[in-house]
């Protein structure tokens, strides 16, 4: 298997952090390229289960090297909580994790701004995880963001800190009527986290350079999905850097030449978090009793999450913009139990047929869903072994995605466990 990135193909929350784990065996380097810790990766081996926001998934296996790109934000005070979490646990982290020192850096004022404006929003807030990963891209856009590298020249680090307070101290008084924190607590409290997180710094785009040239196989990570892109999303309800696969190049330095095979994730039915379109939601007791099946509610925030079924129309505008070579389907044994399982085809809207997802969001919040119904397989997935092994109505219903999408599922997970993988 060549050079390999994986992409959630839905609104984020597709599984990748157990996908990731299952495949990082068969590779050397496990990159992450955009996000932030409103992302959370699940990962469950046995009786534990790990919970990752910053540190890629492939840390959880012995002697592979992980790096946080230049593309990521990071809260460094929680990074270190992970790393250390992480270690409780009886994981090495040391030498094998590396934090590129152009990886920019969420600061306290970026959650003061995040939560204020998402409470000021209200009913129509975009549903933030309100963790200060938008106001810390927004910086980095605006070309006064701080970055890892800057917590190694104290002098610098001041002078950034004096420059962004100046702005955001009057921000936060007059638009939210709260303090923002003195510049002598940030800089003591950030440059203290450099020091401690000094061993893990590196020039990230020469590492990798390094270890492409030394051969090493590389499995490449995104966080949330396609359908929140910041420019292929469902703007304005999208996260703020770009999960798709543009955000490889420009998070890790790595030429889409270099690129092989191009994974797309999707649960066997669809959710979402916080607010935007969301054409096949259920919001009776299907949904429910989805949401309780597959404990859909957030890593990072606990939030309940939407529920419904899988959109093929959805689906192929992630694969198109991705160009995805095959699919994994997770989380399929979360529709053990039902009598009937529908797939949306094709979208209506003012009783004309849509194939193709719009950009445009006033016709999407107006679409409806066109179904094809399945009967359901009535029985347990989790303990099958053997693709072969499934059931013949789930294997119709992978079929039908296969048929629909026209790519291959080369994978689909059954259970929570690492072992609840089976290759196609």
């Amino acid at each position: 298997m060549s050079h390999l990135v994986i992409i959630g193909a839905q609104w984020g929350d597709e599984g990748k952090g157990k996908i990731i784990d299952h495949l990082a065996k068969d590779f050397d380097v496990i990159a992450r390229y955009q996000g932030g810790h409103n992302a959370g990766h699940t990962v469950k081996i046995g009786n534990k289960t790990h919970f990752l926001h910053f540190i890629p998934s492939g840390i959880l296996r012995p002697d592979k090297i992980c790096i946080i790109g230049n593309g990521m934000v990071i809260d460094p005070g929680e990074l270190l909580n992970e790393i250390e979490a992480i270690k409780a646990q009886g994981i090495e982290v040391d030498g094998r994790l590396l934090i590129s020192l152009n990886a920019h850096i969420i600061m306290p004022y970026h959650y003061l701004l995040d939560s204020s404006r998402e409470e000021t929003l209200g009913e129509n807030n975009i549903g933030t995880t309100k963790r200060g990963i938008g106001p810390a891209y927004s910086d980095k856009m605006r070309r006064i963001g701080i970055r890892v590298c800057d917590l190694y020249d104290k002098e610098r680090f001041k002078k950034l800190i004096e420059e962004n307070l100046k702005e955001k101290k009057l921000i936060l008084k007059e638009l939210y009527g709260l303090d923002c924190p003195e510049a002598h607590k940030i800089e003591k409290d950030y440059l203290e986290y450099g020091e401690r997180l000094k061993s893990f710094v590196t020039d990230g785009t020469l590492a990798i350079k390094k270890y492409f040239k030394e051969g090493k196989k590389f499995l490449i990570e995104g966080a949330q999905g396609a359908l929140l892109d910041i420019d292929h999303g469902t703007y304005p309800f999208v996260t703020s850097s770009s999960p798709c696969i543009g955000g490889v190049g420009t998070g890790l330095g790595i030429s889409p030449r270099k690129i092989g095979e191009i994974v797309g994730i999707a649960k066997a039915y669809c959710t979402r978090v916080g607010s935007g379109p969301f054409p096949t939601e259920l919001t009776d007791k299907l949904g429910d009793q989805i949401r309780e099946n597959g404990r859909e509610f957030g890593t990072t925030t606990g939030r309940p999450r939407r529920c419904g079924w899988i959109d093929i129309v959805a689906l192929k505008h992630a694969i198109w913009i991705n160009g995805f070579t095959s699919l994994a389907i997770t989380k399929l044994d979360v529709l053990d139990k039902f009598d009937s399982l529908n797939i949306c085809v094709k979208y209506k809207n003012e009783g004309k047929q849509l194939d193709d997802f719009p950009s445009d969001p006033s016709i999407l919040n107006n679409c409806r869903p066109v179904y094809e119904t399945f009967p359901g397989w009535k029985i347990s997935l989790s303990n099958i072994k053997d693709y072969s092994q499934l059931p013949e109505n789930t294997k119709k219903f992978l079929d039908r995605i296969e048929t629909l999408t026209g790519i291959p599922i080369f994978l689909v997970s059954v259970g929570a466990e690492r072992g609840e993988t089976l290759r196609k």
